[in-house]
């Protein structure tokens, strides 16, 4: 092993042939896993013990926004495996690329995420607000309410925490880019580029959980 990917944090751990970098992320990622199911599960038990305190799909929620932010999400995964694909091939120009695309797209998202939570609080649908007031209706005195305090209390709770991972990716991305700029990483030293993948392709996975069962449940 040279002396390059030992300073990087490839020494592999004894036995196991994973280098430190890589098991250092599989471990916060699985801190991860066990953050986000707790959001979840409790997001379901609450729902399932006050189902008169949650509107309907697509009743409050724009469900075609959120479709497209979905689809972007998942074509920066496509483009974070191609910069991976580009650098154990020795191209460099390939990598800054891909790495600058996948940037650009989780920006967007991010951008959007934004864009439906300012759309959503003008309607009146912040973490506290009953779901008739956040489309302007009013509830009948004959039927049940459609949503409450919990809707949106568990709503901006569970996509504000992937937002704020999916920001922090993206500053991490514009990290791994200025160093793939200076030639940091090669086919023989590109661990930096493989964990941040790792972590990429995991909010990928965790919000297409969320968009599910927020979105389409």
């Amino acid at each position: 092993m040279t002396t390059q990917a030992m300073t990087a944090g490839r020494a592999p751990m004894p036995g196991m042939k994973v280098y430190n970098l890589k098991l250092g992320m599989w471990i916060f990622l699985l801190s991860e896993v066990m953050f986000f199911t707790g959001l979840i599960g409790s997001y379901i038990i609450l729902r399932f013990a006050h189902p008169e305190q949650f509107a309907a799909p697509g009743q409050v929620l724009n469900i075609n926004l959120t479709a497209f932010n979905t689809f972007l999400l998942i074509c920066s995964s496509v483009t974070m495996v191609k910069a991976y694909a580009a650098i154990q091939q020795g191209d460099q120009q390939g990598l800054k690329n891909w790495l600058l695309a996948t940037i650009v797209i989780g920006a967007s998202f991010v951008g959007v995420q934004v864009y439906e939570y300012i759309a959503l609080a003008g309607e009146g649908f912040v973490p506290i607000a009953d779901a008739y007031h956040a489309v302007g209706r009013h509830m009948p005195h004959d039927g049940p309410a459609i949503g409450g305090q919990l809707y949106g209390s568990t709503f901006y709770t569970m996509t504000g925490f992937h937002g704020t991972h999916v920001s922090i990716g993206v500053l991490c991305l514009c990290f791994t880019y200025w160093r793939a700029a200076k030639g940091a990483y090669t086919a023989d030293n590109l661990g930096g580029v493989e964990i941040m993948g790792l972590y990429w392709h995991f909010v990928d996975l965790v919000w297409i959980i969320l968009f599910t069962i927020v979105y389409l449940v």
